[in-house]
């Protein structure tokens, strides 16, 4: 028996469990990636010696893309799993729940992926910290472009739960404030996974807008697209979009790809930083396969919890993760990014261009594109204290 012990490696009694909660079944095109993306970055805090002495250990649960079950997960992750500390989610209302739990249970919890702005203003918390750039801040990055293109009738589409709401929201108004002239002539909100892409295009042609704000993304961006190829939507309209150019949404249109469209994407193929090209590197090396955004999201998550972990000298206190993140500067594929003390957002940005078709891909690719880095696409401190409640400062 006390050989066995002594084989044990040295770390085996001290390990650091991240509990991570998201949409598989529901959302597989973004979330597999971002699991494997994930798996790599704990591989390689794991190969160059842990946190303080101690590795890495991923525990994975799936909500069903449910509230209720997102945080009925989280507690099973505390009480039988004995994690140490809490990310994930992907859809905004399961990531409002997941920020709601945190609050209501005093626990760190690193919001990995979901866009609301509700996570870090109106229903942010001391105890919640988000990763990926929100709706608001992509928005506000393809608001220029909006408003370059000189549209006055626009019409809108999205899908009706909180991320779609929280964009069009964002988008109105600060069109508004750039172009006070713009008309807003038609309005879609199909329900998130059932948009019927007939009526939706009709309903758009019907209108006669000029231009068209697009943020359905996933099977529904496909069944859109198509339709509005079909049917003629897309010529002589400009349209600006969400997420359209990400490689888990894009690449399954093949030769459908919209062309033309300014959108926020993952030019995972043409990006030239060293940090990328280290990271690329890695990533096919272990899996074989080009990365998806989503693999940039899990990525960045775990290093990060290692980076707020590494202050903190390994341990997964709330209280001193809290210290910890506040302010924290993480290195990752996109650059140096930090966790903004007043709002506890990360300056995390995208990459903004148009969409095009690579005849040697075969595929929807993003050209003309640049990086637009988070941190100039927030509001201001006296901004951020009027939305966010004052028992989160």
């Amino acid at each position: 028996m006390s050989a066995v012990v002594a084989a044990a490696p040295a770390w085996a009694q001290g390990v650091i469990k991240i509990g991570e909660i998201n949409s598989y079944k529901a959302q597989p095109a973004f979330l597999e990636p971002y699991k494997k993306g994930m798996e790599l970055a704990v591989e390689q805090v794991n190969a160059s010696g842990g946190i303080a002495g101690k590795k890495l250990q991923l525990v994975v649960r799936d909500d069903n893309g449910n509230p209720g079950d997102a945080v009925r997960a989280a507690e099973e992750l505390y009480t039988r799993e004995k994690i140490d500390v809490l990310t994930g989610s992907f859809l905004s209302h399961v990531g409002l729940a997941l920020t709601d739990y945190a609050q209501q249970k005093k626990r760190f919890f690193l919001a990995s992926e979901p866009l609301t702005d509700k996570i870090v203003w109106q229903q942010g918390n001391r105890y919640t910290f988000r990763l990926r750039a929100s709706t608001y801040m992509q928005v506000a990055m393809l608001v220029p472009e909006a408003v370059k293109l000189q549209k006055k009738r626009w019409a809108i589409v999205y899908p009706n739960y909180e991320y779609g709401q929280s964009a069009v929201a964002t988008f109105k108004k600060l069109m508004k404030e750039q172009q006070p002239d713009i008309e807003f002539v038609a309005e879609q909100a199909p329900p998130l996974g059932k948009v019927d892409a007939g009526s939706v295009v009709q309903a758009l042609q019907d209108a006669k807008p000029d231009a068209i704000f697009n943020v359905l993304f996933a099977a529904d961006l496909g069944k859109f697209v198509r339709e509005g190829n079909t049917r003629g939507l897309f010529k002589q309209r400009a349209v600006v979009g969400l997420l359209t150019a990400e490689p888990e949404y894009l690449d399954p249109l093949k030769k459908e790809a919209p062309l033309g469209w300014t959108v926020t994407g993952y030019p995972w193929y043409s990006i030239a930083t060293p940090e990328h090209k280290r990271f690329l590197a890695a990533y096919q090396q272990r899996f074989k396969d080009y990365p998806r955004l989503g693999t940039i999201v899990g990525y960045n998550a775990i290093q990060s919890l290692a980076a707020g972990l590494r202050k903190t000298n390994g341990s997964a206190d709330t209280e001193q993760l809290i210290a910890a993140f506040k302010g924290l500067e993480v290195d990752t594929p996109f650059g140096r990014i930090h966790y903004r003390t007043q709002d506890q957002q990360s300056t995390m940005g995208a990459y903004i261009g148009k969409t095009a078709y690579d005849e040697k891909l075969g595929r929807g690719v993003l050209v003309d594109y640049h990086y637009a880095d988070g941190k100039n696409f927030q509001p201001g401190d006296d901004e951020v204290k009027k939305l966010r409640p004052a028992s989160a400062q």
